[in-house]
């Protein structure tokens, strides 16, 4: 066989394939332990780390992606909401073509696709929404069997870097902090492009990350203004010749005695309590707080209406939860993701290198689409349009049948009746039929019909040459369906429409001619 190379380049060593490869070490730089780069955030140290991911060392910045996660609940919640909902579409598998080799290729890769933990696993992938991109390595099951993906396991995006020269190019950090190629066919390298540019800067983490910062000043704010809000200003007082020990329990007390509400201090001290008067609009934090939020649900949703209650209460029912727009392009990007990463290995490593491949569709299912591709397929494919069995079965998700499986058919036909006990033999009326026809032909009528039967072709070839131009031109079947209003106006009609009239005069020429038949048709 052929040296296989992977969907980059790259020589495959399947070796290397054999045992894992990104594994958590206790010393180096692919430990589990991470760093808190959250904890006391101010605006100079996240530039200082957008612009140390740009550099090439994304550690903090990764780091504090993770943290706003598991810090801000508003942002958790509406990340994890568009990874769920693109985990959880409908995924199908589309052969390269009608023929018995990949329509094989096709049947291997749904077999992987029916797994229990795909959801999970998607969702894993997924991760490059929030920060750009995500590792997650194929371990591969090389029991003598097929070769198999075991699992797709979720790396530490902490663990790789992009290649300094073009900051596209995914390495593992190895020993040192030396950069080591990824091995081929060894990974699900997904890249979220929510921008053009570098792949670290397309992750929604990294505009949201502003939003967090300025939300968590509000929200410490906010908290230290409750803790203190409608209690008095106490003010303790000491005379001239008080110590420094006689100063400081005083002061003690002063900050006990809201606490405790009791406190002690010398008969020569005393605490005043002053009325705490409090100005200003104290709903500011929480507006602030909203506004920002709202502003995070339409970076990651493209939305608020299935965010925000009150003021907007019953738009949530007229939003999808997550964009349509933008669960297409979600949709479509994952799909090109694990057709290059995880369909051309299973089919490289079992059936050997090929021009094509199967392709994984990602999309919701749309059954009022499908309803009218069979119908145009129905009304179509007796006219002559060539369509794939293949890709008709893909459409509906509907895989080959094993060898020996037991088949739907087509119900049989209904048996004919038994004749009366009176009527003459079928043979006999069969006979006498044929004789009272030939008796009863008209020999202008099957000129006609003669002259009909032997034309067909050349009449309808035209017709359906258009059709067949239109359905190659089309870029898709909805396209192809919009198209059939203007191509409808469009056909060369003239010469069928001129032999169904022959066929019209025909018939009615026949039927006038009928014993008992008035000249205008209509049976006297």
């Amino acid at each position: 066989m052929a040296r296989l190379l992977d969907q980059f380049g790259n020589p495959v060593d399947t070796s290397r394939l054999r045992k894992e490869e990104a594994v958590p070490t206790t010393t180096g730089v692919r430990q589990v332990v991470t760093g808190h780069p959250a904890d006391g955030l101010t605006p100079g140290r996240l530039a200082r780390l957008l612009r140390e991911a740009e550099d090439g060392d994304a550690t903090a910045y990764l780091e504090l992606a993770e943290q706003m996660e598991e810090k801000d609940l508003h942002y958790r919640s509406v990340l994890a909401t568009r990874k769920n909902q693109i985990a959880g579409l409908d995924i199908s598998v589309e052969a390269a073509s009608d023929q018995a080799d990949d329509v094989k290729a096709a049947d291997l890769v749904r077999e992987v696709l029916w797994r229990d933990t795909l959801q999970e696993e998607l969702f894993d992938v997924l991760d490059a929404v929030g920060k750009g991109f995500s590792a997650t390595e194929i371990v591969w099951d090389t029991t003598g069997g097929p070769w198999m993906p075991a699992r797709l396991e979720w790396r530490d995006p902490r663990w790789f870097q992009f290649d300094r020269a073009d900051g596209r190019t995914l390495m593992l950090r190895g020993a040192g902090g030396v950069l080591e190629p990824l091995k081929p066919y060894g990974y699900i390298q997904h890249t979220h492009k929510s921008k053009s540019g570098l792949p670290i800067r397309g992750g929604l983490a990294r505009p949201v990350a502003w939003m967090y910062l300025f939300k968590n000043f509000d929200i410490r704010s906010w908290i230290q203004f409750a803790e203190t809000y409608g209690k008095p200003i106490r003010i303790g007082k000491y005379g001239p010749g008080a110590s420094a020990a006689d100063k400081a329990v005083l002061l003690r007390a002063v900050r006990d005695l809201m606490g405790d509400l009791a406190a002690i201090i010398p008969e020569s001290m005393m605490v005043e309590l002053i009325e705490a008067k409090v100005t200003g609009n104290i709903e500011l934090f929480e507006r602030l707080a909203t506004w920002i939020d709202r502003q995070v649900s339409k970076a990651v949703l493209g939305q608020t209406g299935t965010t925000d209650v009150g003021q907007h209460v019953g738009t949530a029912q007229a939003h999808e939860q997550v964009r349509e727009d933008i669960e297409k392009a979600d949709a479509g990007q994952l799909a090109s993701t694990l057709t290059r990463d995880l369909v051309r290995p299973i089919v490289d490593l079992n059936m050997g290198p090929r021009r094509r491949y199967p392709r994984i569709r990602i999309a919701r299912p749309d059954q009022e689409d499908l309803a009218e591709l069979r119908s145009v397929i129905v009304d179509l494919v007796p006219l002559g349009l060539k369509v794939e069995r293949a890709w008709v079965a893909d459409k509906w998700g509907i895989p080959d049948p094993d060898e020996n499986a037991e088949l739907l058919t087509a119900p049989a036909s209904s048996p004919a009746p038994e004749p009366p006990a009176d009527q003459p033999p079928k043979d006999e009326t069969t006979s006498a039929q044929a004789q009272n026809s030939a008796d009863d032909a008209d020999p202008l009528a099957d000129a006609t019909l003669a002259e009909v039967e032997d034309t067909w072709e050349e009449v309808l070839d035209p017709i359906i040459a258009r059709i067949r131009e239109a359905a190659a031109a089309a870029p898709d079947a909805e396209a192809f369906l919009a198209s059939l209003p203007d191509l409808a106006r469009d056909l060369p009609t003239d010469a069928l429409t001129d032999s169904l009239a022959r066929v019209l005069f025909a018939a009615r020429l026949e039927g006038e001619s009928e014993p008992g038949a008035s000249p205008g048709g209509d049976n006297a």
